[in-house]
């Protein structure tokens, strides 16, 4: 069984920084989150949209906030279980325990929920019967992949139209496909994928899906019946995401609906368990990235503290350490 001081469940923005902040207590951090990139709701959902409201940032895209925030906490070696879900708690010798889908088991001298909105799963494409592998993806965590590529993006969000404003300089054609006539995105998104070489296809569907292990092409076909084969080397599926807690709903915590009710310190009624950010709830909570930031910063020093009683809760300011 692996001991680490502080098991981090959520890889979000909020997670992120606990990671480093505990590194920065001198705690050891393991980070787990069932996405297999860093970065939670901002990686899957807007990963090039501007964030204007991250304090000493005017303006930050989500890809390079995320990009950031790892690179904060690499100094401290955090290590990383991405692609994996926490299931199971229990305690030993008042420590908890937490069991990861694929068996392996933490000791923990605490953990930190930082789950966002939950474990994210993403709505798979319906004609590719919810497979992934060559050719069907849902995240684009290195763009220049796909570079002198037929993309097919599915889609009408934030994320669809973010992918295709990356992807339009690289690619040598992108399509997107949207089955109504407007689209969920920001307007000036939209607006701004129009302007280029992007071929929107709307009222419409993929309904097949052509190649023997890879994808070779795509028919789409336009409400009315009429149907068109395209030339396709990845399919980007960007239909969203549900979001539960999960296994994290059958470990006793006290909830309301789908958020974890903590107190000041961000300990929940669970020993040693905190939870910071948006899956959060609190007399006058507000589910803002920045809130997120300093909720994560109040758990990881009640953590220090429940870990080690003669510790101090404020460990002093960054800028004295040297």
């Amino acid at each position: 069984m692996r001991e680490v001081d502080v098991a981090v469940i959520g890889a979000g923005p909020a997670g992120l920084f606990a990671a480093y902040y505990a590194g920065f207590r001198g705690l050891s951090v393991a980070v787990i989150d069932a996405l297999p990139e860093p970065g939670g709701q901002v990686t899957a959902m807007y990963p090039e949209k501007l964030i204007l409201d991250v304090a000493g940032f005017p303006a930050v895209k989500g890809r390079d906030l995320v990009a950031n925030l790892v690179a904060q906490a690499a100094p401290f070696g955090p290590h990383y279980l991405l692609g994996t879900r926490a299931e199971k708690l229990s305690y030993a010798d008042d420590r908890p325990v937490l069991g990861l889908a694929g068996g392996e088991q933490l000791l923990c001298g605490a953990i930190i929920v930082t789950g966002g909105l939950g474990s994210f799963s993403p709505r798979p494409l319906p004609c590719a019967d919810g497979a992934t592998g060559p050719g069907i993806v849902y995240f684009v965590p290195e763009p220049a992949e796909l570079t002198d590529r037929d993309v097919l993006i599915v889609g009408g969000g934030d994320s669809a139209f973010d992918w295709a404003l990356t992807l339009e300089p690289l690619a040598r054609s992108v399509t997107l496909v949207h089955r109504r006539e407007k689209f969920r995105a920001h307007a000036s998104t939209v607006a701004r994928v129009l302007s280029l070489p992007v071929r929107v296809i709307v009222n419409a569907e993929v309904t097949r899906l052509f190649g023997d292990g890879t994808v070779s092409g795509a028919e789409v076909t336009v409400r009315g019946g009429a149907t068109e084969t395209l030339p396709v080397d990845t399919v980007v599926a960007a239909l969203g995401f549900t979001a539960d807690l999960g296994p994290l709903a059958e470990w006793g915590l006290r909830l309301d609906r789908r958020h974890i009710l903590v107190d000041s310190a961000m300990a929940t009624n669970l020993p040693r368990v905190y939870a910071a950010g948006d899956i959060t709830e609190y007399p006058g909570k507000v589910r803002l990235i920045a809130t997120g930031f300093g909720e994560a910063a109040t758990a990881v020093n009640n953590a220090a503290v429940a870990i080690d009683p003669s510790a101090h809760l404020f460990p002093g300011h960054s800028s004295d350490a040297g």
